[in-house]
Order: C-alpha cells, then sequence, then structure tokens
C-alpha cells in the first residue's frame, strides 16, 4: 500500500505490506520502488515488506542540490520512525546498497541483515568520479539520451535484446525523474565514501550478490572484498540487474534465508 511522508517539507513516497520482521527494499540510481512489485506478494508471506522512493526517484521529490548518501539514508530513518519499525533487515540494490551501508554506519542498532544487491562498500575511484561529472552534464543538456544510455549500459548485449521490454519500461519511469534529482544523486555518489570496514565490522548476517557479467562491478574484485568482509557471497547469471535478469534465483536466495 503507497503512502506519503512529509521529510524536510518535501514529499517521500513508500509502500508497507505484511507483517512480522521487517525487510527494506531500497532501489538503485535512475530506478524507484516499483522495480521491488512483482517481489512484494510473495516475500510479504513471510514478513513485512517497506519499499522507498529515494529523493528525486519516482514520485518522491528533491531535498537538495546534493543528495548524499547518508542524506538518504535519514530519508529512511524517517519512514522507519514513522512506522515504528526498530529494527529491519535490508536490500540495496546498487546505489541503495550505498545508502544501506550509510544507513548502518548512523544507525547500527537498526539493522538485522542486509544484502548488496549489484553494489559495493567501495568508494568512487579517480576515473569514476570524473565520469559522474561528465555524466551531470549530459544529464543537464539531454536527460532522455542520458537515462536510455545509462540503463542499456547495465546489462551484456544479449540480456539487452532478451530484456527489452523491462528495459524500457526501467526508461520510461525514468524519464519522468526530475533533472535536478538525477544530478544530485550523481554529486551524491560521486562524493561517498569508503565503507568497507563498516560493512565488515557489522555481525549481523551480510551477503553480497554479484552479475557475472556486470559492466559496473568486477565479479573477481567483489568476490574477494566479499571475503575480506566476511560476506556471504553469490554470482548470478548477468549483468548489473539480477533482480530482472536472474529474478527467480533472486528470489531464491531471499526466501531460503526465511526457511
Amino acid at each position: 500500500m503507497e503512502k506519503t511522508l512529509n521529510f524536510k517539507k518535501k514529499k517521500i513516497y513508500y509502500t508497507d505490506d505484511g507483517t512480522g520482521e521487517t525487510l527494506v527494499l531500497l532501489h538503485g540510481f535512475l530506478e524507484s520502488q516499483e522495480i521491488w512489485t512483482e517481489f512484494i506478494p510473495e516475500f510479504s508471506e513471510y514478513g513485512r515488506i517497506i519499499t522507498i522512493d529515494l529523493p528525486g526517484h519516482g514520485r518522491s521529490e528533491c531535498l537538495a542540490e546534493v543528495h548524499s548518501m547518508e542524506l538518504m539514508a535519514e530519508t529512511v530513518h524517517a519512514v522507519l520512525q514513522k512506522l515504528q519499525v526498530k529494527k529491519a533487515n535490508f536490500i540495496g540494490h546498487s546505489m541503495g546498497g550505498y545508502v544501506t551501508l550509510s544507513f548502518l554506519e548512523q544507525y547500527p542498532k537498526m539493522v538485522g541483515e542486509l544484502m548488496l544487491l549489484n553494489s559495493t562498500p567501495e568508494e568512487d575511484s579517480e576515473e569514476k568520479k570524473q565520469n559522474r561529472d561528465r555524466a551531470i552534464e549530459v544529464v543537464q543538456k539531454n536527460k532522455r539520451a542520458f537515462i536510455s544510455m545509462a540503463i542499456s549500459n547495465l546489462l551484456p548485449p544479449e540480456n539487452e535484446q532478451k530484456f527489452v521490454k523491462e528495459i524500457n519500461v526501467l526508461k520510461e519511469r525514468a524519464y519522468n525523474f526530475p533533472t535536478e534529482g538525477i544530478t544530485a544523486a550523481l554529486k551524491g555518489m560521486k562524493i561517498r565514501t569508503k565503507k568497507v570496514g563498516v560493512l565488515k565490522d557489522f555481525a549481523g548476517i551480510k551477503t553480497i550478490v554479484a552479475g557475472k557479467k556486470d559492466p559496473l562491478i568486477e565479479l573477481n574484485s567483489i568476490k574477494t572484498l566479499a571475503s575480506q568482509c566476511n560476506c556471504t557471497f553469490f554470482s548470478l547469471p548477468g549483468g548489473h540487474l539480477s533482480y530482472l535478469e536472474s529474478s527467480k534465483n533472486f528470489k531464491k536466495l531471499c526466501i531460503s534465508s526465511k526457511n
């Protein structure tokens, strides 16, 4: 059921379904809470499922010129406070994983278990930071062209063709996001800090799920990082959108942990 929260005088949209142990699902850059829609009916059989449109994404309004991961984590915290959730498990896809780790750093007692899905605790490299700056310029000149290119680049070529309908839906949703929301997220991701230590020190159950052909996250590197941080590691077929490209496997991973 979709609801709204007024946070810093702006509207934040979220959903709240089911009862019991709480699982928070956080989407990635250029995505919205709608990426989780197909999973909610089954997941909510096992507990309470909360999804959130992060600031400047989906229907949620922009909060600032820069949406730092800390500010996004504060937004998530505000939603959980409103819902009187004292502890939750988290699954964060890509940017949602960055937000999850920032939330963990700020509110460690509120995190039970976490899964980083196509995400990393590393900060941007200098090259990646420069790419963020170039992306901001492109967004401001031609938002639609940037969105189309950026989303297409998340999958290996064979899957871009296989999931063409689903990718087009993602693009059409993102075309409606405000330019300032997209640039605010790019600026926030650029300045995010390394969270390897935060993840390593977390004593709860922690999992990293990677795409074998992810164009953005090198498989062996993230596998090594998972080992260093004492995380359970799974690799799934496909690229950066494991919830779409390997939806059945992703669902099994989530549900098996509850059985």
